[in-house]
């Protein structure tokens, strides 16, 4: 089969062995993949630094349709079932596991998600875990791979800090720096909680994009945006601010204009580091690291999507342009989410 594949030798698309499942897994067969600014992450890193072996298919936002159960699978999952995959992966047993957050497994122990250690959703087919599958029928199958991590880790940020704060969200200014693929979904998810929202991006079509979606005010990106964001707010600040995009500059802003009592939510994977101490923010500011999101989370985005509350703006593109893909997406040219349409 064909399948978009990180090696040794950089990233394209190869001929791979189709999967077979193992005990407890089904084979997906992959209707849409999600492109993700982590995949770049991991290209940019030497062969030597990864923590999983080379080669690997990437892509961990999955929807597709069950077309192989192997051994011990049971439920809901028929041959045919179209499915959105959930991406973290935990022991299972542990106290965190039981409630759905995977994502903050208390086990310790390397557990590599599909695209991020195990082989993903970049192929034409793909072998899942059953328990890691949601059933997915009222969703178009590009909004339920999106949604699976660029919406569910927004809204798990967003969850987060809103109840950090523990305030009415009306009487909130929540700010999202970086209206990418994960920002638009937070605007939207903000607004549908009731906060006002600042939409801060340093590309101006994004700026306009944000303003479609609902947000209160859109600022560009700079060296005096935390006094634009005081401005607005009376001189409070931002309640919640939740960067998306982790660099230096933009924890430093993210610092400068939080509110007494709020939250700075460090969701982008970029190299910047927030000092954290007496007299470096104001009183009561939590920092957070949110990581993907749950499980019940994640049901619950895909009712609110098939609801129409929400939607991810998609840009499909065939498994051939994925290179050409990823290139736009490191230059800031997508606007939402670049998903591949592989059986579509």
């Amino acid at each position: 089969m064909r399948a978009f594949v990180l090696d040794r030798d950089g990233w394209g698309l190869r001929e791979v062995p189709d999967p077979r499942p193992a005990a407890g897994q089904v084979v997906v067969r992959t209707t849409a993949a999600g492109l993700c600014h982590s995949d770049l992450t991991l290209a940019a890193r030497s062969p030597d630094a990864h923590p999983f072996a080379l080669p690997l298919v990437l892509g961990h936002e999955l929807a597709g349709t069950v077309v192989e159960r192997g051994p011990g699978v049971t439920g809901d999952l028929a041959l045919g079932t179209p499915v959105v995959g959930y991406g973290p992966r935990g022991c299972g047993h542990c106290a965190a596991c039981a409630t759905g957050a995977e994502n903050y497994c208390r086990t310790p122990g390397p557990r590599f998600p599909p695209g991020l250690g195990a082989p993903g959703a970049l192929a034409e087919l793909v072998a899942v875990d059953a328990r890691h599958l949601l059933p997915a029928p009222d969703l178009a199958p590009a909004q339920g791979a999106a949604l699976s991590d660029a919406g569910l880790t927004a809204l798990h940020a967003l969850d987060r800090a809103l109840a950090a704060v523990g305030l009415p969200p009306e009487e909130l200014t929540v700010v999202v720096l970086g209206i990418g693929g994960l920002g638009h979904v937070a605007v939207q998810l903000a607004r549908l909680a009731g906060a006002p929202v600042v939409a801060v991006d340093r590309v101006a079509a994004k700026l306009d994009f944000a303003r479609r979606l609902g947000a209160d005010h859109v600022l560009p990106a700079g060296p005096e945006l935390p006094d634009a964001v005081r401005e607005l707010t009376g001189g409070r600040g931002a309640d919640v601010v939740i960067d998306l995009v982790g660099s230096a500059a933009s924890l430093a802003q993210a610092g400068a204009m939080v509110a007494v009592n709020g939250v700075v939510s460090v969701v982008g994977v970029g190299s910047g580091r927030l000092a954290v101490g007496m007299h470096a923010l104001p009183l009561g500011v939590r920092t957070d690291l949110p990581f993907w999101g749950t499980r019940p989370e994640l049901v619950r985005l895909l009712r609110l999507a098939a609801a129409g509350q929400v939607r991810v703006e998609v840009e499909e593109i065939a498994l051939d342009d994925v290179p050409a893909g990823y290139d736009r997406l490191a230059a800031g040219e997508v606007l939402g989410r670049a998903v591949a349409l592989l059986h579509p």
